[in-house]
């Protein structure tokens, strides 16, 4: 009887725990990929273009107002009409990119 009383308190106390280490791992994730080149905030479409590229897969316009998304192999860059309002570097990229590299032999 003792022991299922004690598996709901333990579980309990592990998923309480799991919010505040999510938050941890994301705010690493941030931080690693601060650095990492993608477009920026009020860049056009053509800057973008220009700078990166034809994109690898090019989704809407969609909604009103209209938000387009452009999928590069590192990031992906969401524009609002013609203009950049977020990019975001793909976790798997972000990996690679800020991997500290193996120590020689």
């Amino acid at each position: 009887m003792k022991t299922q009383c004690l598996i709901p308190l333990l579980l309990a106390g592990v998923l309480s725990a799991m919010p505040a280490l999510a938050d941890e791992l994301l705010i690493e994730h941030v931080e690693k990929t601060a650095d990492i080149a993608r477009p920026q905030l009020g860049q056009s479409m053509d800057q973008v273009r220009a700078q990166w590229g034809e994109p690898e897969k090019m989704d809407g316009p969609v909604g009103e107002p209209p938000i387009t998304r452009w999928e590069y192999e590192v990031f992906t860059v969401y524009f609002e009409g013609d203009k950049v309002i977020h990019s975001v570097v793909k976790q798997q990229a972000a990996e690679i990119l800020t991997a500290e590299p193996e120590p020689a032999p």
